[in-house]
């Protein structure tokens, strides 16, 4: 039987130590506030005392933690009662060059290291569906492969390179915080319009700005900026945006018009919109 140790039971680790106990897997949970925890072991979940009496004698560690420094807190916690054949996969979401010293340093150590983040929520965590990424060794990957793909609804491998799945991750939550900002300043520019957030949604019916992330990001990526839609005249456009919201608070545009001003200075303003990420790609 699958004998596992999460450490860390926060919103996404409870979610994935629930879903592992009904799976019939063996879990043993810690956490640095221990009633955080209790209420899985209504779930058949043992609570240890300390990251190493959780990790002692278990198949595999699953670290579902704040960030960098948690995550070196508790492995050093944890170490006394580490297995040598204990393959750790660790969720956290953390810095790309930091994760790729630890790998490195782990890796030295002995110690059997996978850098495994997600696009989940608790609920995603419980039903096992969402998305995994995972770096590091190949060996160690198919060792788990198997079980992993039971707690999550797409598994992706990106190779040894044990840093690449962190920095996927950002690129992923880069996406969801920019895109949920451009949505709360698209709200605000209705309000200042007088319509409402759902009239304003009305315009997916008729845009599709997926299709148009692909095509600018492709030409972006390769450093092509053949003007489509030339930067000074998306700079108008965005002055008439924050014109019309007026006084009220905007996430994002006026960080973007910033960037769009500097540029339009250095001789940009012909070049297509895309050359915002020219210092990116050049």
């Amino acid at each position: 039987m699958t004998s596992i140790a999460i450490l860390g039971t926060g919103l996404l680790g409870s979610g994935f130590a629930e879903a592992a106990a009904q799976r019939g897997w063996t879990v043993t949970a810690w956490n640095r506030t221990p009633d955080r925890a209790r209420p899985l072991e209504a779930f058949g979940v043992t609570l240890a005392a300390s990251p190493a009496d959780a990790v002692r004698g278990v198949d595999r560690v699953h670290l579902i933690l704040k960030d960098d420094a948690a995550v070196e807190e508790v492995l050093a916690a944890a170490r006394p009662g580490l297995g040598p054949n204990t393959i750790v996969c660790d969720h956290t979401t953390t810095q790309p060059a930091l994760t790729a010293a630890r790998a490195k340093r782990l890796a030295a150590e002995g110690v059997r290291y996978l850098h495994c983040p997600v696009f989940m929520g608790p609920a995603a965590a419980r039903g096992a569906t969402g998305s995994m990424m995972v770096s590091g060794p190949q060996a160690l990957f198919d060792a788990v492969r198997a079980d992993l793909a039971t707690m999550t609804g797409k598994l992706e491998y990106y190779g040894e390179r044990p840093d690449l799945a962190a920095a996927y991750k950002l690129f992923g939550n880069a996406f969801l915080l920019g895109m949920g900002a451009l949505v709360a300043d698209v709200f605000t520019i209705a309000k200042g319009a007088g319509c409402t957030p759902e009239e304003a949604l009305k315009v997916m019916e008729v845009f599709n700005p997926a299709s148009i992330l692909q095509g600018r990001g492709k030409s972006m990526a390769a450093g092509s900026f053949t003007p489509s839609f030339e930067l000074a005249m998306a700079r108008k456009d965005l002055k008439l945006m924050i014109e019309t919201a007026g006084p009220l608070p905007l996430a994002a545009l006026p960080g973007i018009a910033a960037r769009m001003d500097v540029l339009i200075a250095a001789g940009h303003g012909h070049a297509d919109v895309g050359v915002i990420g020219i210092d990116a790609v050049k």
